[in-house]
């Protein structure tokens, strides 16, 4: 009775961006934790004090997405646009 007092049929549209931005903030969380050379969790890791590993930064740095649009126009529709380029 009370989830149908709060939630109305019109903030379901709502739920749908803030669960995706939930997601994506939830994935770069875990990404940073678990990858980014910056970020020690464990007691050992953090008595390391600065480290010097230039390999692992440029690992979490070139990450798949960035390996996947280097080289390409930074068109979002390339065929549009060269459409109406070409017609004018």
């Amino acid at each position: 009775m009370s989830w149908q007092r709060w939630v109305k049929p019109e903030v379901y549209p709502l739920m749908v961006p803030i669960a995706a931005v939930l997601g994506l903030v939830a994935t770069q969380l875990l990404r940073n934790i678990s990858t980014n050379p910056e970020v020690r969790v464990t007691k050992e890791n953090r008595t390391a004090g600065i480290l010097e590993n230039q390999k692992e930064g440029e690992k979490y740095a070139e990450h798949g997405l960035r390996k996947f649009v280097r080289g390409r126009t930074p068109q979002i529709m390339p065929s549009i646009n060269d459409y109406f380029t070409r017609g004018q």
